[in-house]
This record gives C-alpha cells, sequence and structure tokens, in this order.
C-alpha cells in the first residue's frame, strides 16, 4: 500500500531537526563517506558542494550588538525539499542536487524515472549505510509527485531537466496555497552552469541571529570589573 503524502512529509519533518543540528562538518562526513560508493565524476561534484558550502554558508559570523549581548548570524536549513530529474538527465547533476540540499541541512524526497540509471531506493539505502538517519532522504513514487509538490510544507525543488518540466513545476509552485516554495532549476545538464555554480547551496539556506544575553545571569563580569574603581 502506497504511504500517504502527509505521512510522508511527517517523517521527513520530524527527521529535519536532528539533521539540521548536526551541523556542517557532520553533515560533510555523511556525504564524504557516500562519496566511497561513486564513481570519481559523481564524486567529484559531491566534493565539490561540501567545499562551497564550507566556504559560504557553514561559517557563523559574530555581530555587534548591545552591550552584555553576543549575537551570531548563522545558516540553516529551510525543511523538506523535493529532488527529481529526468530519464536521460546525468546522475552527476542529480548527486550534486542531493548533495547541496542535504549538507545545508535540509531533509529530502527524491524521485527519479524508472528507468534513470539509479533507483531513487538505492540511493536512500546508500545514503542511510553512510550515516543518514532514517527520514532525512525519502524515495517517492512518481505518481505522488504532483500532491508532494503541491504540499505547504515543501520549502522547495530542485529540478533538472527540461525547460517545459521546468515551466510546469514552477505554475505548480505558483498556484499551491502557503509559504512561498522555489523551484531550483537546471536545464542545461551538459555544462550545469546552475548546479556547478559555487554559490548553488545558497539556494537551500535560511539566514538566522542567535542572541546570548549574559546580562540575564548577574551581569556582564568585564564591565562589572571595570566599574569597581575606588573612591576618591
Amino acid at each position: 500500500m502506497t504511504t500517504s503524502i502527509q505521512a510522508i512529509v511527517d517523517n521527513s519533518s520530524a527527521a529535519w531537526e536532528g539533521w539540521n543540528g548536526l551541523g556542517y562538518e557532520a553533515r560533510t562526513q555523511i556525504l564524504e563517506r557516500w562519496t566511497e560508493q561513486l564513481v570519481p565524476e559523481v564524486r567529484a561534484m559531491v566534493e565539490y558542494q561540501c567545499r562551497n558550502a564550507a566556504e559560504h554558508v557553514a561559517e557563523t559570523l559574530l555581530m555587534p550588538g548591545p552591550t552584555g549581548e553576543t549575537n551570531e548570524l548563522y545558516c540553516a536549513g529551510r525543511g523538506s525539499f523535493i529532488v527529481t530529474a529526468d530519464a536521460d538527465t546525468p546522475l552527476v547533476a542529480v548527486a550534486g542536487q542531493i548533495a547541496a540540499v542535504l549538507v545545508t541541512g535540509n531533509t529530502l524526497f527524491i524521485c527519479l524515472p524508472s528507468d534513470f540509471v539509479l533507483s531513487a531506493g538505492e540511493l536512500v539505502a546508500q545514503l542511510e549505510k553512510s550515516g543518514c538517519a532514517r527520514g532525512v532522504i525519502t524515495a517517492i513514487d512518481s505518481d505522488q509527485l504532483a500532491d508532494l509538490v503541491s504540499h505547504p510544507v515543501v520549502a522547495g525543488v530542485a529540478y533538472a531537466g527540461k525547460l517545459s518540466t521546468s515551466q510546469a513545476l514552477a505554475r505548480q509552485l505558483a498556484a499551491r496555497d502557503g509559504l512561498l516554495a522555489q523551484l531550483i532549476s537546471e536545464t542545461d545538464c551538459e555544462s550545469l552552469p546552475v548546479i556547478g555554480s559555487p554559490t548553488y547551496s545558497l539556494r537551500f539556506v535560511t539566514e538566522r541571529t542567535r542572541t546570548i544575553n549574559i546580562t540575564a545571569v548577574g551581569g556582564n563580569a568585564t564591565l562589572l570589573e571595570l566599574g569597581s574603581g575606588e573612591e576618591h
């Protein structure tokens, strides 16, 4: 029996917090273990996505703030993405999509044609063997794709293939209810200008700030020390 769309979404959402919380280094290590099962060209693409994520989105930045307060700017995954492609899309393109989605802290649903070089189920098995928790990557059937694209929880779709399919996905995302979702589309599957961009990983993250107020636990010790001079 086919698992319901809502159950699939719930499982992915439940896995997201733990996966996003692992951090870039741990997620990169899992993806590097995955590359051991891949041919050199595909391995190079996964490593490329991990390096670019480390450079562009992994670093936590300190921002100026009021005295007694620490503000940090960091990037987090946006939620759950769909990765899908045409039958003749090269595996290197799909691997680039998967790597970018996962290394940035998102969970993903993967939908591939039955005659693709690897099945979605095989990719799920490879990644779970490499260290992905169950629910981080989920294989879906082609007859579930349209309903999943329309689900308001899905953060976006990464697609590699024909322009006509890309346009159809864009219309479907624009028509759905709920939060806006983005389409990250690659229609040049030979040169891969989108997936091959050094800043591709930026499309899968959201910026967040973390504030630590140290005055809430007795005050700023440095300030108290500076203000405790002798009376004259």
